[in-house]
């Protein structure tokens, strides 16, 4: 042979050899990396719906005890997560620093204390120049800040949309993606940038979940607005990405107890992050209650891991379902109107048997066998939260 073509089949070789173990040894890609993480949606706290900026070390380890001792950690509550106004500034080297007035021992001491609890630790930036309360952003120090949040111990991640005029957010939010894959540490990215350039087509490559709209807030109307304007977007969710309609408001006052179970139903079909956002130290017994209903939140952190979608729809009467793993649908009856309404499930219409055995998931009650159908009487602005099964 040409000792010429020996050695260029030689380089050849040893180029291919090359990029084979670099690919092997390369970091998983950020599809890859999330994958793994949120097979079913969070579930946690966060601190924005009732504390806003007043947030310090001795609240969120406060809300960590709250967490345990509630029942709300066994029930799968397992993310502590803050909010805005944790930081104040950078440092010479840029890197993000907490408010030392308000987290006098760092991050890192917080999260080892809820990492001690058995619980997972969340923090929020914002893709812009700042966040929305006028703290430093992450704008390009994307990089640094997630290897800044992994050596603290972070397990999740929150990032807003704020101070971003002229940015792309498939750009940016990718940007996130490739550091929090690359930062060492397993960490989950929530998206929250409101559903400008509709989040929902590329979020599943991008993050774990990603917000579809504006912000919720404690009336009926909002939450309403927000939680029934979800149908279509079940496409584009499934194990490891999830759409998220915002936070929980439950046990925030501004509702009353059938909107709060409404609330707290219709997320559970949507298949929904449930992050709640109440003060966990002081729950009244019916808060407590739906928050840890069990039945409830098996609907939500289903395995089968399907977002459920409106199947029937008259005025202010709405009927959603949501297949489950065992072969089984869960079905809520929701009356949107102002007085109390008969509302009846046609059991052909989710493809149920004509016979069909009912539980009352929110109260917990078998309702017997019914043959085509079911009826129920739905408070207003209520719902009847049903599994239909063989």
């Amino acid at each position: 042979m040409n000792i010429r073509w020996f050695f260029l089949i030689l380089a050849l070789l040893a180029c291919f050899l090359v990029g084979t173990f670099a690919t092997l040894l390369a970091p998983a890609t950020s599809a890859q990396a999330s994958a793994s993480l949120a097979p079913t949606p969070p579930m946690g706290w966060n601190s924005w719906n009732k504390f806003g900026c007043n947030v310090s070390d001795k609240l969120i380890r406060e809300i960590a005890d709250a967490v345990v001792s509630s029942g709300m950690q066994a029930a799968g509550y397992q993310y502590v997560n803050i909010d805005d106004c944790w930081q104040v500034s950078r440092d010479a080297s840029g890197t993000i620093v907490a408010d030392p007035a308000r987290f006098p021992s760092g991050i890192k001491a917080l999260a080892d204390y809820v990492h001690g609890k058995g619980l997972k630790l969340g923090i929020y930036t914002d893709a812009g120049t700042g966040t929305c309360e006028k703290r430093p952003g992450s704008l390009n120090h994307e990089v640094q800040d997630a290897k800044t949040y992994a050596s603290w111990g972070i397990d999740y991640v929150k990032i807003d949309w704020c101070n971003a005029e002229g940015l792309d957010p498939v750009v940016q939010y990718g940007k996130f993606r490739d550091a929090l894959a690359n930062s060492g540490r397993p960490i989950v990215f929530s998206i929250c940038n409101w559903g400008v350039k509709t989040p929902w087509r590329w979020g599943p490559a991008t993050g774990n979940l990603w917000r579809t709209t504006g912000d919720i807030n404690d009336t009926y109307g909002r939450m309403s607005l927000i939680g029934f304007g979800q149908n279509g977007l079940e496409k584009f969710a499934g194990p490891g990405h999830w759409n998220d309609p915002d936070m929980l408001e439950v046990g925030n006052g501004g509702m009353k107890r059938d909107e709060y179970r409404t609330h707290m139903a219709l997320w559970a079909l949507l298949a929904a992050p449930l992050l709640a956002g109440n003060d966990l130290r002081n729950m009244s017994p019916e808060t407590k209650e739906l928050l840890l209903n069990s039945e409830v939140l098996a609907v939500d952190q289903d395995a089968k891991g399907v977002q459920g979608h409106r199947v029937w729809e008259e005025g202010p009467l709405e009927i959603w379902v949501k297949p489950l793993a065992d072969g089984s649908h869960a079905v809520g009856l929701f009356n949107r109107s102002e007085s109390a309404t008969k509302m009846t499930l046609d059991f052909k219409s989710i493809g149920a048997p004509a016979s069909a055995k009912l539980r009352d998931l929110l109260d917990h009650k078998d309702l017997g066998t019914a043959q085509n159908s079911y009826s129920a009487e739905v408070p207003t602005h209520g719902v009847v939260l049903v599994k239909v099964s063989k």
